[in-house]
C-alpha cells in the first residue's frame, strides 16, 4: 500500500490541547503547505491567560494523578503504552506531520514516528534506574542526595522535526515525573497536538501534557515567563535562545536547556575514502533540504582532493528528486516558507556577487512550492555570510587547507560549536582532531545522529546550554536536594 495521501482529505486537530481536551480559539495564524503554498488552515494565538490555564491544568494533573510519586515502574508502563499507540497510529501521525512541514511522508513513517516511539521508551526506562544516592559523611551521620522532579516543565519546539523534537522534550520530562506545557512552532503545530491526544488515549493523566499554540513573541514569551514553569527546554535558533535567556533573567531565574544553531564543519583529509565522504556530506547538507541545526554546511577539504570531492558531491546532488511531502516518491524536502527561501537565496546571491563560484544550484527550483536547488559555493570569503551565518538551507561552502593546523583554524567558528565531521583513515589524526575541535558532537567517517539515544546532543559556545538525549537529558529534568541526618 502506498504511503501517498491527499492533503485535502486530511482531518487536522483544532485548538489548543489543555487538560486533555481541545480548546478552540479565534483563528490568528494562517498555515500554508510548503510543498505547494496551499492554505491548510489556521490556529489560535495563546495569550498569558491561555498559558496560565495550561500551567494550572498541568499542576492539577500532577496533584490528582500523583504522577511524580508513582512507583517508577508504573510510569515506565504508562509511557510504554503511549509508545505502543504512537506506533499503531504511525501513518496517521506521519500524514499530519508531512502535510504542513518539510518532512516527506516516506521518511516520516519509518523515521520520525518510529524514532519518536523509541525515544519515549528509552527515557521511560530511566524512571526506575536513576535516583538519589548515599554519600560518605562523618560517623553518626547519614548523607543523602535526593532527586526530585521540578513540577511543570515548559518546552518550545521548532518546525523542522516537530515530532522528533517533541520526543526530546516530553520523553525525559515525563519519565522524570514532571508535567509539561509545550508550544510547537506555529508553522507545524498539528502533529504535536495529535501526539498529546494519543497520550490521553493511552492512559496518561489528562493535563499531564498540554499544548499551547502561537508564535514565539506572544505564546512563547508568556510560557517562558510564567512563574509556574519550573524549567524551560528549547530547541531553535541562537537568536531565539538568547531572547529566552533574557526573558528568564527578567521574569525569574529558572534552569534551562537550549539546543541552538550551528555552522558545522566537515574536514576531509586526502587519505579519506572520498566516496564515503561524498555520501555523508551529501546527506549532511540535503537531508530535510539542509533545514537541520546539525547540517554539515562547511566542507573543509585538503587541497589535493577538494576539486574531486566537490565534483562527486555535485554529481550526486543532480540526482535528487523534489516533490510534495505527501507523495511517497519524494526524496527531497521543500523549504518551510517563502520567507526562508528568500533568505537562503539572498545569502547565496550575495556570496556570488562577492566572487564565490557556484558549482551547482544557486537558485530556487522551477516548480510550485518553496523548493531550493542543492547548492555548492566555492571560494567564498572568510567574512561572507555564507561562511559565518547559519543558512538553514541546502547550501554547502567549500574551503581548502594544506595542514592540520590550517584545517582547525578554518573549522573554528567565532559563534557556533554544535557538531563537526572528520574523514580520514588515520586513527591518530582522527583522535587529535576530535580533541582539538570545538563542538559538542564530533562524527568520524560518518555524519549525522544515529538511533543510539544514549548519546547526548548539545552545543558549545552559542550553540546551546545543557544536553538533549542521553542520561543527561533525564537528569536535567530532576533537581537535587542534599539531606544530612544526625543519627
Amino acid at each position: 500500500m502506498s504511503l501517498s495521501f491527499d492533503p485535502a482529505r486530511l482531518s487536522l486537530p483544532e485548538g489548543h490541547f489543555i487538560g486533555g481536551r481541545y480548546l478552540p480559539g479565534p483563528d490568528a495564524i494562517e498555515i500554508r503547505a510548503p510543498s505547494d503554498g496551499r492554505i491548510l488552515g489556521a490556529i489560535p494565538q495563546a495569550d498569558a491567560g491561555t498559558v496560565d490555564r495550561a500551567v494550572e491544568a498541568a499542576r492539577t494533573a500532577l496533584a490528582r494523578s500523583g504522577w511524580a510519586d508513582l512507583a517508577p515502574r508504573d510510569r515506565v508502563r504508562a509511557l510504554q503504552a503511549w509508545a505502543d499507540l504512537i506506533e499503531a497510529e504511525a501513518e496517521d501521525l506521519a500524514r499530519i506531520e508531512a502535510v504542513a512541514s518539510s518532512r516527506p511522508i516516506a521518511e516520516a513513517v519509518p523515521g520520525d514516528v518510529a524514532i519518536l516511539a523509541e525515544q519515549i521508551r528509552f527515557f521511560a526506562e530511566f524512571a526506575d534506574k536513576e535516583g538519589g544516592s548515599l554519600v560518605p559523611t562523618g560517623a553518626g551521620r547519614m548523607g543523602m542526595i535526593a532527586s526530585e522532579p521540578y513540577g511543570v516543565v515548559g518546552a518550545i519546539t521548532p518546525w523542522n522535526f516537530p515530532l522528533s523534537m517533541a520526543g526530546w522534550k516530553l520523553g525525559p520530562a515525563l519519565a522524570a515525573g514532571n508535567a509539561v506545557v509545550l508550544k510547537p512552532s506555529e508553522m507545524t503545530p498539528w502533529s504535536t497536538l495529535r501526539l498529546a491526544e494519543l497520550s490521553v488515549r493511552a492512559g496518561l493523566p489528562e493535563g499531564l501534557i498540554n499544548i499551547v499554540l502561537g508564535d514565539g513573541p506572544n505564546a512563547g514569551a508568556a510560557l517562558v515567563a510564567h512563574p509556574g514553569i519550573a524549567k524551560v527546554s528549547f530547541t531553535g535558533s541562537t537568536r531565539a535562545g538568547a531572547a529566552i535567556m533574557e526573558n528568564i533573567a527578567r521574569s525569574g531565574i529558572k534552569p534551562m536547556t537550549l539546543e541552538l544553531g550551528g555552522k558545522s564543519p566537515q574536514l576531509v583529509f586526502a587519505d579519506a575514502d572520498l566516496d564515503l565522504a561524498a555520501d555523508c556530506i551529501l546527506r549532511g547538507i540535503t537531508a530535510n533540504a539542509g533545514q537541520v541545526c546539525v547540517a554539515g554546511s562547511r566542507l573543509i577539504a585538503e587541497a589535493s582532493v577538494a576539486e574531486e570531492l566537490a565534483a562527486k558531491i555535485a554529481a550526486k546532488m543532480a540526482g535528487i528528486a523534489p516533490g510534495p511531502t505527501w507523495e511517497a516518491a519524494t526524496g527531497y524536502s521543500p523549504i518551510i516558507s517563502e520567507a526562508q527561501l528568500s533568505r537562503i537565496d539572498g545569502i547565496v546571491q550575495a556570496a556570488r556577487a562577492e566572487g564565490a563560484g557556484v558549482l551547482c544550484g544557486g537558485e530556487r527550483l522551477d516548480r510550485s512550492g518553496s523548493f531550493y536547488a542543492p547548492t555548492i559555493l566555492t571560494g567564498p570569503g572568510a567574512d561572507s555570510p555564507a561562511i559565518t551565518e547559519e543558512i538553514f538551507g541546502p547550501v554547502l561552502t567549500v574551503e581548502t587547507f594544506q595542514t592540520e593546523d590550517e584545517a582547525l583554524a578554518l573549522a573554528r567558528h567565532p559563534t557556533y560549536g554544535l557538531c563537526s565531521g572528520i574523514y580520514t583513515r588515520d586513527l591518530s589524526r582522527a583522535l587529535r582532531m576530535t580533541r582539538a575541535i570545538e563542538a559538542g558532537t564530533v562524527w568520524v567517517n560518518r555524519y549525522g545522529r544515529s538511533r543510539d539515544h544514549i548519546l547526548p546532543t548539545g552545543g558549545w559556545k552559542s550553540s546551546g546550554l545543557g544536553k538533549d538525549l542521553g542520561r543527561e537529558a533525564y537528569l536535567a529534568n530532576r533537581r537535587q536536594k542534599s539531606v544530612l541526618i544526625d543519627l
